[in-house]
């Protein structure tokens, strides 16, 4: 090779990310479940998906979510895969600012396979995934072996840590 040849790029190789979808409103392709649908297509590079779940809101939203999890492989690191998320929710009329009302979409990072990432504006895992049964469950029908990189427990032990009963005061 004479040194005035290019190298060619170097190919980072793919990370597996878990992303959580979730809408409670209808927009231009449908009803929520379809939104789901949708918002997956855009995402492209889905190696597996859960099936999509009825969840109660949380917040002050009074409609019911329809959710999922995907698993994706893609070479971009958690900061890069974020604006691509937002991206996608800007196309499906998500704005900024509005944390707890319905939405068409909302696409989160949960889980990264290279562990736990930490960035302004951007912490994986995911820092509420671990109380969230409609993420857990899903989850645990894909990957419930996969460990969480903070406490060490597999999807399968976070999903049922979720589901026992509390006891009442």
């Amino acid at each position: 090779m004479s040194p005035a040849t290019p190298l060619p790029p170097i190919a980072r190789p793919a990370s597996t990310y878990v992303i959580a979808l979730g809408s409670n409103r209808r927009g231009r392709h449908g009803a929520p479940e379809r939104e789901i649908a949708a918002a997956l297509a855009m995402l492209g590079d889905v190696v597996a998906r859960s099936p999509t779940v009825a969840s109660a809101p949380l917040g002050p939203s009074n409609r019911r979510y329809a959710n999922a999890v995907a698993l994706i492989e893609t070479s971009e690191d958690p900061a890069a895969l974020l604006v691509r998320l937002k991206q996608i929710e800007r196309r499906f009329g998500r704005r900024a600012g509005r944390r707890w009302g319905s939405r068409v979409i909302d696409l989160d990072i949960i889980l990264w396979s290279g562990g736990a990432w930490t960035s302004p504006g951007l912490v994986v895992p995911h820092a509420a995934y671990r109380t969230r049964g409609f993420v857990l469950a899903p989850l645990a029908g894909l990957v419930p072996a996969w460990r969480d990189p903070r406490t060490g427990r597999t999807i399968r032990q976070l999903a049922q840590l979720v589901d026992r009963r509390r006891p009442r005061d």
